[in-house]
């Protein structure tokens, strides 16, 4: 039995690339896509969001202009979604790829009602290019949506299996959190979530999972309620 009725799923861009780290490694994908159509068949409503850094991570970039780099970072989670959308296709399972721009024919403008009325027929909703505005993260994307979708929490699945106080590849004694508030990720400044991110779950009571994406099983345990990441909370 799950323990949520809809949810946001965040999937890194990086952690879908594997071990090549750039592109798509469609093995990761299609297990993704299993897990999903999982959790559709149990009655979960879906919607995702996925970051683009396996294309483009454009705020390292000193030679390009932040909005131009962010537009390319928009796009890059165009490209990441309608990829991964289609290997859902393939996995038997109804998708729509939805963005806040008009890209022709590859994508439907947003609106709540589609999205809303997408994931109660039973298909997964794909959230790309952002909010459409440069200077906002793809997290900040990421909990406007599942706000304005009245999701019950935001699943994050990442390279990384939990929130450390520091880096676990450079400090082996690093403090592993099972759970955290939001406001203590501000406070001592982990760097999970940007803060206009973080200001919009505290000021709209939307929690947290983190976890790892090549754990066995990963999403279908969060969204069970089972899993081994770490809960950023907020108070009600």
């Amino acid at each position: 039995m799950m323990a949520y009725q809809r949810v946001l799923l965040k999937l890194s861009g990086e952690a879908l690339a594997g071990d090549k780290k750039t592109g798509f490694d469609e093995a990761t994908c299609i297990g993704v896509a299993r897990q999903v159509k999982e959790l559709t068949s149990e009655g979960v409503q879906v919607s995702i969001v996925i970051g683009g850094g396996n294309f483009w991570r454009g705020r390292s970039s000193e030679t390009i202009d932040r909005t131009k780099a962010d537009q390319i970072g928009m796009l890059a989670t165009v490209m990441n979604c309608i990829y991964v959308s289609e290997i859902f296709r393939h996995v038997g399972m109804s998708t729509e790829v939805f963005t806040p721009f008009i890209c022709g024919s590859f994508t439907k403008l947003f609106a709540k009602d589609e999205v809303v009325k997408c994931m109660k027929q039973g298909g997964v909703a794909f959230l790309a290019g952002g909010t459409g505005h440069p200077y906002f993260s793809t997290d900040t994307a990421t909990v406007l949506r599942a706000v304005e979708l009245d999701c019950e929490i935001i699943l994050t699945a990442r390279n990384i299996d939990a929130v450390y106080d520091s880096d676990p590849k450079k400090n082996p004694g690093a403090k592993r959190y099972d759970e955290i508030a939001i406001q203590e990720v501000l406070d001592k400044k982990l760097g999970i979530i940007d803060l206009t991110a973080a200001v919009l779950c505290i000021e709209n009571k939307m929690p947290m999972l983190l976890f790892g994406l090549s754990e066995d099983n990963s999403i279908v345990k969060a969204a069970g309620g089972k899993s081994n990441g770490t809960r950023m909370t907020v108070i009600k």
